[in-house]
Order: structure tokens, then sequence, then C-alpha cells
């Protein structure tokens, strides 16, 4: 029981994945959010065991807490044998192929796998996970009957009383299992996996868009570290299958991006720096021409929010954004002295409404409200005014008040060679401001970045109380660094249009 479908859906990303895997873990690039999407698939697991109605779970760990396969092996034959309608974790082995099916549910003439994903959508990974299922089931002498995928309906709206049948939509893709089967060679790519294993010499596999799809691959930075800095794949918002391609034809060098593409201005701006040695980019006139459109009073906003994938609060749908937090600074006239009035709401509770209600009382109408990147808190802005009538009117004025902060580095008024390939203000802020303890969002405690904000208050509900309201402290420290960032840039805008 030693190749599982997870190693095989890492195979036929790229089988030098699974090598690393094995013989060079250590140069694995962890995913911040991976630990988090994991929590996740498993409380949707958890809870599509019961869309079926009576099941029985055959999930089961020994002494070290580890899964025990063989155990789950033997509780699905007793399983099978009894003819129990749903099989959760049914679990199988075949000369040395090993695998576990989400929901097995019995039908007239066999079985049917239903694999769970906590996505929106199929994606084809997803395809090549049930087939390998199916392979191994089949080896194992199950009559498989029918495959299907559950994924997360994000059009379903909570009312209160939580739906299996409308939170999950069930996807029959029968055809497109088949459709993989006759593409892959399942035992032929087994054998090949199983010789790659096997051998101690890394894999000659070039850089490829099997690099990110179907997920981003965190042996990136190892696999690309023969490359020049800065190469091809630092070139500002140019899609990796230009990057790619240019790589494969041998133009990895940035001056070779220059002659070989057709850029926009900011890339241009972006390559000429690099290439040229320049430090710093002004256009007073363009940073003016921003500035003029600022009025006072000037507030800057930032909210926090998070996503759950499985509503608690009525008018929610899945994976939609809930607003708990927001941060704001703000000037009232020219010359005046900076303020700051904050929100937190309740960990478990529906934080909509307060944080409403506090906005429209702490933001004047007609009052110039600045924020970061503005389609974020657009959207949400928008969102409130829909589900709170009554505060419409006042959301929507601030909604429509709202200047971005980012339009003088998108429009090239400003660059600067620290800002790389990225405009978002934790690249920005430094690259203006170097070596600012504190504008340094890595001195902060517990929460350096919007993830885990997202992340941590949802289970602050869940700590002893002196532990609340330390994060709680750590929340409120971080957002307020994202406002006074944000005034910050603009105060040094102003000062270099002069």
């Amino acid at each position: 029981m030693n190749f599982s479908k997870s190693k095989y859906c890492l195979y036929c990303q790229c089988p030098k994945i699974l090598w690393l895997n094995k013989y060079k873990p250590e140069v694995f690039t962890q995913d911040p959010s991976a630990e988090e999407r994991f929590e996740t698939g498993n409380e949707i697991g958890d809870l599509a065991m019961g869309l079926f109605g009576d099941y029985t779970e055959v999930t089961a760990y020994n002494k070290d807490g580890k899964l025990d396969l063989s155990k789950m092996i033997e509780k699905t034959s007793e399983c099978l044998k009894n003819g129990t309608d749903n099989i959760c974790e049914a679990s199988f082995s075949s000369g040395g192929l090993f695998c576990s099916c989400d929901i097995l549910r019995k039908e007239k003439d066999g079985y049917a796998i239903y694999e769970v994903k906590s996505s929106t959508h199929v994606s084809a990974v997803y395809i090549t996970d049930i087939t390998y299922q199916k392979y191994v089931l089949e080896k194992c002498g199950i009559n498989v009957t029918g495959t299907y995928i559950v994924h997360i309906n994000n059009q379903y709206v909570f009312d209160g009383k939580l739906d299996l049948q409308q939170l999950f939509t069930i996807k029959d893709v029968s055809a497109l299992v088949e459709e993989e089967s006759k593409k892959h060679d399942i035992e032929f790519d087994l054998i090949e996996a199983t010789k790659i294993c096997d051998s101690e010499n890394e894999p000659d596999i070039d850089l490829s868009m099997k690099c990110r799809e179907p997920y981003s691959c965190g042996y990136w930075d190892y696999c690309s570290r023969h490359l020049p800095k800065p190469n091809v794949f630092d070139v500002y918002r140019l899609s990796f299958d230009k990057k790619i391609k240019a790589y494969r034809d041998g133009y990895f060098e940035i001056g070779d991006v220059r002659q070989l593409m057709k850029l926009n201005e900011i890339q241009k701006r972006q390559l000429d720096f690099v290439l040229k040695g320049i430090d710093e980019h002004i256009d007073k006139e363009g940073i003016k021409s921003f500035l003029d459109t600022l009025s006072y009073p000037l507030y800057f906003l930032d909210f926090e929010s998070m996503q759950v994938v499985v509503p608690e609060f009525p008018k929610i749908r899945p994976y939609q954004h809930l607003l708990f937090q927001y941060s704001l600074h703000y000037i009232e006239s020219e010359g005046g002295e900076l303020q700051h009035r904050e929100f937190l709401g309740e960990s478990g509770t529906d934080t909509r409404r307060a944080l409403a209600e506090q906005l429209v009382s702490d933001i004047p109408e007609n009052a110039c409200v600045m924020v970061f990147n503005q389609t974020f808190e657009k959207s949400r802005i928008a969102e409130l005014a829909e589900i709170f009538p009554d505060l419409s009117d006042k959301l929507l004025k601030i909604k429509n008040n709202i200047k971005d902060l980012l339009i003088p580095f998108r429009k090239g008024y400003y660059y600067n060679k620290a800002i790389g390939n990225s405009f978002s203000i934790k690249s920005i802020l430094p690259a203006m401001f170097p070596n600012d303890p504190k504008l340094d969002y890595h001195n902060l405690e517990g929460v350096h970045n919007g993830g885990e904000a997202m992340s941590i208050f949802p289970k602050i509900k869940d700590m002893p109380k002196e532990e609340q309201e330390q994060v709680r402290k750590n929340l409120l420290k971080y957002c307020e660094l994202d406002t006074f960032a944000t005034v910050k840039i603009w105060q040094k805008l102003v000062e270099l249009s002069k």
C-alpha cells in the first residue's frame, strides 16, 4: 500500500514532483494557505458524509494517531459483505495501490464513487483523481456503476437551516472518466511512476506549464534556481504561458524580453529600470493630477473579511466575504491632526450589521474615502447596501466617494525599482520607506497579512479569554497598519508632487 491517489495525481502533474517529495522534501516551499485549505476540505468532507442519509465511516487510526490503512480496508470489506448503503472513506488496496473513496454508494449492480471537493467547480485534476479510484476498485473486483464529483454550490443562500442538498452540487463525470481512461494508460503510468520513485537519479524535467497547472508547485524555487535574477518570470503581469514560451525559446534573460515581446508601458518601465539601472521615476504632474481629485475631510479605509465555505448566518453564500473589521484613519482639514477609528466584531457572530452601522456613523456624507485597490472595498460596501436597505443610501455614498491610491502606481506616475513586479501595498510600502520598523509588517505580533487575519478571526470564539484579548489586539494592530501605510504613501506622493 505504498502508492496513493495523491501520488498518482502528483505524477500526472509532473513526475519530478513525485521524486522530489521522496528525495528532497526539504526544498519544498510551503504555501501558507495550504493548512487552511486542508482544514476546509476536511470540514466539507465530514458534512458530505450525510448527503445520502445514514452512512458508515471506516476511518481508523493506530496508536500513533496515524491512519490505520489496513484496518480501514478490513472495515470496508465488512461493510461490503453486510450490504452497507453508504460507506465513507471506503478503502481498497491491490498490488501496492491504495485509495480511499469519500463516499461509496451501493447501487443495484455495484457501487458508485462520489468524490467530495470544497471547490465550486469540477477541474481536470479531480477527473484524474476519481479515474485512479475507479481503476483500483475494479482491480479489487468492485463493479463501479458511476463516478460523481460533489462540489460546493456557491449560489446557495443560507436561510438559517443548512440544506446539504442545496449546499452541494453533484456532477456525473462518468463520460469524462471514460475519456481520461482512454487518454492515459494508468497501468503504464503506474509502472513509470514506480521506476521514478525507485531511482536515486533526479528526473531531467524542465520548467513548463506543469509548474502552475493544476496547482502552483512548491518546488518552483528549486527548479528555477539556475535562472539569473531578475528573469522573464519577474516581469509584471505577463501571463505565465507567455513567460514559459519565452523561456522554452531560450529567451529568459530580462533583456531578451524587451526585444521579444509586445509589452505595455508599465512592463517596459520595469524592464528599463533593471536594464538601465534607474532607481526611481517621478512624474510630478501625473501625481498632482491624481491628488487634485482628492478633498478634505480625507478618510483612509481598509476592511478585513473571512470567507466561510459553510455559511453560518442568513443571507450568506458559500465563499462570500463576511466583513468583520475595519480601520479608519482620517484628517478633517489640510494640516489637520491624523485621527483613528476602528471596528472589530465578535467572533462567532454575524458582524455585518454592527460594522455597517458604525461605518456610516464614522464616515460623514460626501467625505473623500481613500483605499488601496478599490475593487474589494467597493464590492463589500455594495453587498452591505443590498442586505441593509435602511443603510443603503449612506453606504452607497461612501462607495461612490472612494478614491484608489493604486492609480498613481498603475498609471506609472511613480515607480521605484524596489517595487519589482507587484503593485501590492506590501511591495510599495517597503520600497518607498525602506528600513522603517514602524511600517514593517514582519514586526507585528500574530497577524502579518490578510490571510492570517481571515484564518484566525473565526477561531477566537474557541480560545481562552486571555488569548482572545491578545489575538484581538493583534488584529487591530494589523488592520491599523494597513490604513496608516495608506496615509504614509499618500503623504509621500504629496511631498513628491511639490
